[in-house]
């Protein structure tokens, strides 16, 4: 007898990346996506909806997708076009063609869909501005939410922004320190893991597109530019996919093969650390907030920081779910 599904709402600012891993998401036989929120982040909002509309109408899926905060909390927005393209997908010319945005405003649906479906697990793709708002308006929601998937971070190493800080958290830090000291059961998937060895190379690039289907090439095509400033941010070749390792460890959790649970403070204040996250993975604070027991760590805000990614299960979830038939 199969498990039931498990019930998902993503947060997204849609770009390349996202589009992968909402389609993982949207493919998966093990999850029910209850909602697609949007977020201004890689690119405004108002393109980052088009673009989370586009990728639905692609899966061939019935999700609804909500318009959220247009720039961050406290701060002007300052998008990654350099790195996804003007339009966020590799400026190719992809526009839905029939689907619109509901009426209801993100952080509203968050709150309605954490409220209608206690144990709802929560993944975000970019800035935590809707999630910040949606806990300040209604705190409630955090006692509902049974996971909590973070894509952001740089908490071992630099960042690909500035050398402290990884782009979600840093377009805005002040949203993140709320997200992060809210007591929600986050899990934290650092932009580290999706480099090196993750990266999409050459044969996987070839695998991808050997499934013929219009889905395989989309994935590929709308990452060309983003495959294109991997190189000149990193000199490393090939596709980096975070947001979609973020994705398969939310729908895979055992591929995370070393993880520990920590204090995660952001810095919000210095220029030049702004969006720092800070673990003291050494405990040489001695911070009792540290302590390693992670039954408790929703208690003392605490996180689940994934060090290490299992990259050959990661790599064959993708391969898996771009080549089933749904």
């Amino acid at each position: 007898m199969s498990s039931p599904q498990r019930t998902v709402l993503i947060d997204t600012d849609t770009a390349s990346d996202d589009a992968v891993a909402l389609i993982m998401a949207l493919r998966s036989p093990q999850i029910h996506v209850a909602a697609i929120t949007v977020v201004a982040g890689n690119v405004p909002v108002e393109q980052a909806t088009r673009n989370a509309l586009v990728t639905v109408e692609l899966c061939g899926a019935d999700v609804p997708v909500y318009t959220g905060a247009a720039k961050p909390l406290q701060r002007e927005l300052e998008p990654a076009t350099w790195f996804h393209g003007m339009d966020g997908l590799g400026d190719c010319g992809y526009a839905p063609t029939h689907r619109i945005s509901e009426p209801t405003h993100a952080v509203d649906a968050i709150i309605a869909t954490a409220l209608r479906h206690p144990g709802l697990e929560l993944i975000t793709l970019g800035p935590l501005t809707n999630i910040a708002q949606a806990i300040q308006r209604e705190p409630r929601i955090v006692d509902n939410i049974s996971r909590c998937v973070v894509m952001g971070g740089a908490p071992c190493c630099e960042g690909n922004v500035t050398p402290a800080a990884e782009f979600n958290i840093w377009v805005d830090p002040e949203a993140a320190r709320i997200v992060m000291l809210s007591g929600l059961p986050i899990e934290l998937v650092g932009w580290q893991l999706s480099r090196y060895d993750a990266v999409l190379n050459e044969h996987d690039i070839d695998q991808v597109l050997a499934i013929g289907t219009p889905l395989a090439e989309f994935v590929i095509r709308c990452n060309g530019r983003a495959r294109e400033a991997y190189f000149e941010q990193t000199g490393e070749h090939g596709i980096s996919l975070p947001d979609p390792i973020a994705m398969a460890l939310l729908l895979e959790p055992a591929l995370a093969v070393e993880a520990s649970d920590h204090y995660v403070e952001i810095e919000t204040v210095s220029p030049l650390t702004r969006g720092m996250t800070v673990v003291d993975r050494l405990d040489v604070t001695a911070d009792s907030r540290n302590a390693t027991v992670w039954k408790t760590a929703h208690a003392q805000n605490k996180a689940k920081v994934i060090w290490k990614l299992d990259v050959p299960g990661w790599k064959r979830l993708l391969m898996t779910t771009l080549a089933a038939s749904k």
